[in-house]
């Protein structure tokens, strides 16, 4: 008798299960009775005493003796506790495992659980294509610096959510050995904005190396004044405070690297673009095709009040 794990696909989640696999056809025999059957379905809701089993299926204790000796043998059951009932000894039952089968010496296949990630996350792996090379993250994700800096001596408060994309391109692809994350200032100053792919996370008020990349964006920040919102092409200007936009481009100092922004008028519309990329990808992203340069705008609502964005709205698309 062995021990495996069954591994299943349910609607695109990898599920496991604990599994005994019989050696010996005469092991699993017992279980093709039915009345062993009746048993093992009865127990499989809960622990029971043999008296319990047969007050359940109305049959006697005798019978229920007989079959629970021949599943403990087999192994598809086990003792959980035993307890002294009016002088004698009770004992609870339960099966040892939640499935049970035999198992011929052929058929194993390597699993390639990456593919079915590819497949469920499949417009982010086109989004963020370059980016995951060989199944490593290649690039580096830039955030706005939390003390007072730039131009407007401001102060970012949405770097943190970086966290929250990480953990989303983590299942996109592993980790390099390199240090992924930068401030905005230190980026700047060491010179990295040619280095290849860059993820800045934040609006240009706050982070100064978006504000270096908005010009070039198809969807940008009013260059006039950042916090008054964001432009599309045909002029409209969306300045609500959850407005967020996810942009993509070719790197103009790089022509080998991308930049993409993800960055909100205010915070709540940085977390809305950061929530919008990761936990509703999928649509957010199926019109993307692989364009050089290619931007939309998103409204995060908190739909059910409880303070926290659970819905997503396109608002345009470039």
């Amino acid at each position: 008798m062995q021990e495996k794990i069954i591994v299943y696909d349910a609607n695109g989640r990898i599920f496991g299960k604990k599994m005994i696999v019989f050696d010996d056809v005469k092991d699993i025999r017992v279980l093709s009775n039915p009345l062993a059957w009746r048993i093992m379905e009865l127990l499989s809701h809960r622990p029971m005493y043999p008296a319990e089993i047969a007050k359940n299926l109305q049959i006697y204790e005798q019978s229920v003796y007989y079959y629970v000796r021949k599943l403990l043998a087999s192994g598809a059951i086990e003792e959980v506790t035993t307890n002294l009932v009016k002088g004698g000894t009770a004992r609870l039952y339960r099966p040892s495992s939640p499935s049970f089968g035999i198992e011929m010496n052929w058929g194993e296949k390597q699993l390639d659980f990456r593919a079915n990630i590819q497949k469920k996350h499949q417009h982010a792996h086109k989004f963020f294509g370059n980016y995951i090379v060989n199944n490593s993250f290649h690039g580096l994700i830039i955030v706005g610096a939390p003390d007072p800096h730039g131009p407007y001596k401001s102060s970012a408060r949405d770097g943190h959510y970086a966290v929250h994309l990480a953990f989303f391109l983590g299942t996109l692809g592993e980790i390099s050995t390199e240090f992924i994350v930068k401030l905005d200032a230190d980026a700047k100053a060491e010179k990295v904005l040619d280095r290849g792919n860059l993820i800045s996370i934040g609006g240009p008020g706050t982070n100064i190396v978006t504000a270096h990349f908005n010009k070039y964006l198809p969807i940008k920040f009013n260059e006039t004044n950042f916090w008054s919102g964001l432009v599309d092409k045909a002029g409209n200007l969306y300045n609500s405070n959850n407005h967020g936009l996810i942009a993509r481009i070719k790197n103009p100092y790089n022509n080998n690297g991308t930049v993409i922004v993800i960055a909100g008028v205010r915070s709540v519309g940085t977390k809305s673009a950061v929530i919008a990329l990761t936990n509703y990808s999928e649509e957010i992203l199926k019109n993307y095709q692989d364009q050089d340069q290619w931007a939309l705008i998103v409204q995060g609502f908190d739909m059910n009040s409880d303070g926290k964005i659970d819905h997503v709205d396109i608002k345009s698309v470039a």
